[in-house]
């Protein structure tokens, strides 16, 4: 029964490009089949088709028209003609996938049903079938004598969801009795009582007659093909397309019984066009498979329904709602011989120890001999069963991550990476002249995102706690901190004047919105951000939005620079999961006029490079920039000026990032980073997946009450070193409320 059909583009190769295909969408077989054009499709022709058991839906956030399909170890990539058709496929195609994903199956450590109990359901199942279809024709009798329009509509809605339901009953009643020849086969083989196809010659039924006709269970067995002119017999009027022979191709030596494969089903009901049920093949396939293109070299790894059955079918034991832990699934999980498999595979190299023998948990954070995961092969239920909770585009906001993909540290933590450069960050303020200043923006920005990525793999920070907080500060290169002139009204106030200080906050937990300020003294110049981290369930890759913004603020000059930042992307979740960025940033400066626009580019899924960047900087009025740079924002960035020169712009691979320095955790306050995550951290480093665990929990656990409490009493979470000026969060003292700018120009242009 097709559930839904309609025109798609795929895309085949670089060479051909996107084609146009006629899809049909099997919600019963779980299959979507795709024919060159709507005639073929009537013929019976199909170029291909696509399993969607255990598929995996994906789409880009970048573009609204495209989608893919995973499955099988291949990745099919479509589009559709805007948002709004785009958005039906995926409903529809998720519908599917999670009704095929959610059977039942039987306990392997019992047998299975005998003879007996399959006939007796396909008896139970049949008498079902002939209430309904009563219950139709009385319906059917009532609708012709109804006068009211508006009633018989409404009954005519009835109608049609019965009629489908029909539909159902029957598909089910076919599939009971394939279950049962399976699990009881005569002389250890498959057989059907009826060798010869079910005939679907229009001229041989009626709409009606066929619609509220008994299904004979026994007649509906499998076709056998001996020799080529009989398949192509199968149906009057039906050209066979190459898929129905697909099982004699792959037993050519096969008998007559061997080769039996199950025969078509009408679809029944005056309203459905009578077709041919195709066979299910094995494996998602094309008629160009030597043709197409398939993400091969990327998502072969990718786990099929075949060698992950926790995906295509249910166990009889209810998984966990999606809000507990997905790590209490992975305790239920043993191998053959009983050993839990909750310790991650790998020993951990031996953890760092104070002199008197206890864990050195300041050397946890500063340790970055980080083990990758391994693939998420290694937790497929896990992640596979999380998958299964959310639909494309939720929002991740509230949903339980499992602990093994965490980072070791807090988001806010990640937020200082920005400074892994403080030199270039600093030297802004040294340049005379508005336009150099806007350069050397545009470079310490370009510079600031390949410091946040410390492992191959990507990892999730903590989410902080409301009311975290994160302090740390950098030494300048070539300035050498004067331990005499602290900053004791500063973020820092144990820092100096020569040192670039930082303090971020947690300031909400839903919206999650973090809070940053650093300010180096004698340079003059700060800067200050919000960020609200929006994440958003992509199928195959999970979409963070950061929504918000910063302003450096160059003291002497009195200018203000705005930056946006771009949306995070972690890839191929189901294999190795990597990072990517991408999405529009712009930084301007009101007083001077100069801008920039800055692209992240996302990788194309055919050609093309990761961690591809742009960016272009024009002056006051001008419409082409002065400045254009094109590079990787990991690598190497190169400058293209107006006049022709070329030159390195910035290359972050040969210039040393600087190492921040944080506190002793035994002298931090209870609400900093380091301490409360400590627990967690340890976990982690030590891959004692329980202790990091409930030590989340623990703290989670805590926020949750502490929230509840301050309902119940009608107190409002107050902040302490950030508060809110309008849509922004600022810094409540910063540098430009305690000094006043020096040297400021009569004419900054």
């Amino acid at each position: 029964m097709a559930t839904m059909e309609g025109s798609l583009s795929k895309w085949t190769n670089v060479m051909k490009g996107w084609q146009y295909r006629w899809f049909v969408l099997d919600d019963n077989a779980g299959l979507l089949s795709y024919y060159t054009s709507k005639e073929k499709m009537v013929r019976g022709v199909r170029r291909g088709c696509v399993r969607l058991k255990g598929a995996v839906i994906g789409i880009d956030d970048e573009d609204d028209s495209t989608f893919t399909i995973t499955v099988d170890g291949k990745t099919f990539h479509f589009q559709a003609r805007g948002a709004e058709e785009r958005e039906k496929w995926i409903r529809a195609l998720e519908d599917t996938i999670l009704r095929h994903a959610h059977r039942m199956r039987w306990d392997p450590n019992k047998p299975p049903p005998t003879v007996h109990e399959f006939d007796k359901k396909l008896i139970e199942a049949d008498a079902y079938l002939q209430i309904l279809i009563d219950q139709l024709k009385a319906l059917e009798v009532r609708m012709e004598g109804m006068s009211d329009l508006v009633e018989k509509a409404r009954c005519q809605v009835i109608h049609d969801h019965a009629n489908d339901m029909l539909e159902s009953i029957k598909h089910s009643i076919v599939m009971l009795q394939i279950a049962k020849n399976t699990a009881h086969p005569v002389n250890g083989i498959y057989h059907s009582t009826d060798t010869s196809p079910l005939s679907m010659d229009n001229s041989q039924a009626s709409g009606k007659d066929i619609q509220h006709e008994g299904v004979d269970v026994s007649s509906m067995g499998c076709a056998v093909f001996h020799d080529e002119e009989e398949a192509e017999g199968l149906q009057t009027g039906i050209e066979v397309g190459d898929e129905c022979m697909e099982t004699r191709r792959q037993c050519p030596g096969a008998t007559a019984t061997s080769r039996s494969s199950l025969s078509s089903l009408t679809a029944i009901g005056t309203k459905h066009r009578p077709s041919m049920t195709l066979i299910v093949p094995a494996t998602s396939y094309s008629s160009s498979e030597e043709e197409d293109f398939y993400d091969a070299n990327e998502y072969n790894d990718t786990p099929s329904s075949s060698a992950s059955p926790t995906i295509g079918l249910r166990p009889f034991v209810e998984p966990p709602s999606v809000e507990d832990s997905p790590e209490s699934l992975a305790e239920q999980e043993q191998t053959s011989s009983g050993v839990n498999k909750r310790k991650v595979s790998g020993a951990p190299a031996p953890p760092p120890v104070r002199d008197d023998g206890s864990l050195d948990y300041d050397a946890l954070y500063e340790d970055e001999s980080d083990l990758d995961l391994g693939g998420i092969e290694n937790h497929g239920s896990v992640v596979s069963h999380l998958i299964s909770q959310v639909k494309i585009g939720m929002d991740l906001t509230k949903v339980v991550l499992p602990t093994f993909i965490l980072e070791r540290r807090s988001l806010l933590e990640m937020y200082a990476d920005y400074f892994a450069h403080p030199d270039i960050f600093v030297s802004i303020s040294d340049f005379p002249d508005p336009k150099d200043r806007m350069v050397q923006v545009v470079r310490w920005y370009l510079s600031a995102y390949h410091a946040g990525r410390k492992s191959t793999v990507a990892k999730k920070p903590y989410n902080p706690i409301i009311g975290e907080l994160f302090k740390c500060h950098w030494d300048i290169p070539g300035l050498p901190p004067d331990l005499s002139s602290l900053v004791t009204d500063g973020p820092v106030p144990w820092c100096t004047k020569n040192q670039l200080t930082f303090v971020a906050e947690q300031v909400s937990h839903h919206p999650p919105i973090s809070a940053f300020y650093a300010e180096h003294y004698d340079k003059r110049i700060s800067f200050c951000a919000h960020v609200w981290t929006k994440s958003k369930f992509l199928g195959l890759s999970v979409g963070v939005h950061n929504i918000g913004q910063g302003c450096i603020s160059v003291l002497d000059f009195d200018e203000e620079y705005i930056v946006t930042f771009p949306n995070g992307y972690g890839r191929s979740i189901l294999t190795i999961p990597w990072i990517e960025l991408g999405g529009s940033v712009t930084i301007t400066c009101a007083k001077t006029g100069y801008s920039a626009n800055v692209e992240f580019l996302t990788k194309p899924f055919y050609g093309g490079k990761k961690n591809r960047i742009t960016a272009e900087v024009f002056q006051p009025n001008d419409k082409k920039p002065f400045l254009s740079v094109t590079g990787e924002w990991n690598g190497g960035m190169e400058a293209k000026w107006a006049d022709g020169r070329t030159e390195m712009f910035v290359d972050v691979n040969k210039i040393n990032v600087v190492k921040k320095k944080v506190r002793p955790i035994a002298e931090q306050a209870e609400n900093e980073s380091r301490r409360l995550w400590k627990e967690v951290t340890a976990g982690l480093r030590l891959k004692d997946i329980d202790r990091a665990t409930n030590a989340k929990f623990a703290l989670e656990q805590k926020q949750r009450d502490e929230a509840k409490e301050r309902k119940e009493r009608g107190f409002k979470w107050e902040t302490m070193l950030f508060q809110e000026a309008g849509e922004n969060w600022v810094y409540k003292n910063p540098l430009i409320m305690r000094i006043s700018p020096k040297n400021k120009p009569s004419n900054p242009h």
